[in-house]
């Protein structure tokens, strides 16, 4: 170790790379691909090809990361005080939300400069990194996260099928009076009711921390197979019509509508009424209307601008609220 030959990371460099590290995602993937990313492209001499980086012991690995990235630290004129609490409490963290193996642990009992990284944090960047900076500042991080909606430390996960959900269950959710950013509520969108399953089959054997499954009606089997691997923290939702789009006021989407078509002849608004699939007529709407493709992001982002008030809720949104709000009662 004291022969390495290293290019230090800039400062672009190390924001991103710490950026990966402290975001919600499998702890063992992520320090894996991080430190094998700046080793191969910062470690000189030795030059370690990534077939050997896959057989060396982790703690191999984190002692050359970790070299590599404390002398980039001190190019900058950046030295380490021999403070290492914020590395303990990410240690901490992330042993109280997944079931990490003592090989993982490996990789987090480190003595990267995370303080002295702190002072390239502002507000302007990710939360993952307003949230590791108040590590190093605040005693009790969650009164922190509520102040600061720094949406870290997570407590819970939300697993839904698409876009739509992951936009607007959060914007539904302020209305409401719950502010997943404050709670440490995290969305994921799997992308499908498939995608669905495995999402929640592979978090539930990852995680400790409770798990809150969003399903559309279509997805009975999928439900079916969901409730024979339920953990008993976690919940499962399925909703009792259509696609969440259904869930929709209609009078909050003839606003949408009207803000997205401004100044342009008026929509028959009596289409919204059919008994029909949401997005089956507003596919039509977008259509005649000589628009581009309807897209489930883009016009989840346009009701998401809206949102008014309480109003905009529908009954079985709010339902959904509150059984993301209500503990889980779990059988010991």
């Amino acid at each position: 170790m004291e022969k390495l030959k290293i290019k230090p990371l800039t400062i672009e460099q190390l924001k991103i790379s710490i950026d990966r590290l402290t975001r919600f995602k499998n702890t063992e993937i992520k320090y894996l691909r991080v430190f094998k990313d700046i080793i191969t492209g910062n470690l000189i001499q030795p030059k370690l090809k990534k077939q050997t980086l896959d057989t060396l012991d982790y703690s191999i690995l984190k002692d050359f990361a970790e070299k590599i990235i404390n002398f980039s630290f001190e190019n900058l004129n950046i030295k380490s005080d021999g403070d290492f609490l914020i590395n303990q409490r990410l240690f901490d963290y992330e042993n109280s939300i997944f079931n990490l193996s003592e090989q993982t642990q490996i990789l987090l009992k480190n003595k990267i400069n995370y303080k002295g990284f702190l002072e390239f944090i502002d507000d302007n960047d990710v939360k993952n990194l307003q949230w590791l900076k108040a590590l190093g500042e605040n005693s009790d991080i969650k009164s922190a996260r509520a102040i600061k909606e720094l949406h870290f430390p997570i407590e819970k996960v939300i697993i839904c099928e698409g876009i739509t959900e992951e936009t607007l269950l959060p914007a539904f959710a302020d209305i409401f009076g719950i502010n997943f950013d404050r709670l440490g509520i995290h969305v994921i969108s799997a992308g499908g009711k498939n995608q669905v399953v495995k999402t929640y089959y592979d978090l539930s054997k990852e995680l400790k921390i409770p798990i809150f499954v969003l399903l559309d009606k279509d997805a009975e089997e999928n439900l079916k197979s969901i409730n024979l691997n339920l953990r008993n923290l976690d919940n499962i939702y399925i909703l009792t019509c259509g696609e969440f789009e259904d869930l929709l006021p209609v009078e909050l989407i003839e606003r949408t509508l009207n803000y997205a078509f401004l100044n342009i002849s008026q929509i028959d608004f009596k289409l919204l009424n059919q008994q029909a699939p949401k997005v089956k007529i507003l596919e039509e709407i977008f259509k005649n209307r000589g628009m581009h493709e309807f897209k489930k992001s883009e016009f989840a982002n346009l009701v998401k601008q809206n949102i008014t008030g309480p109003e905009d809720l529908s009954e079985e949104i709010i339902k959904i609220l509150n059984n993301i709000a209500t503990p889980v009662k779990i059988n010991i």
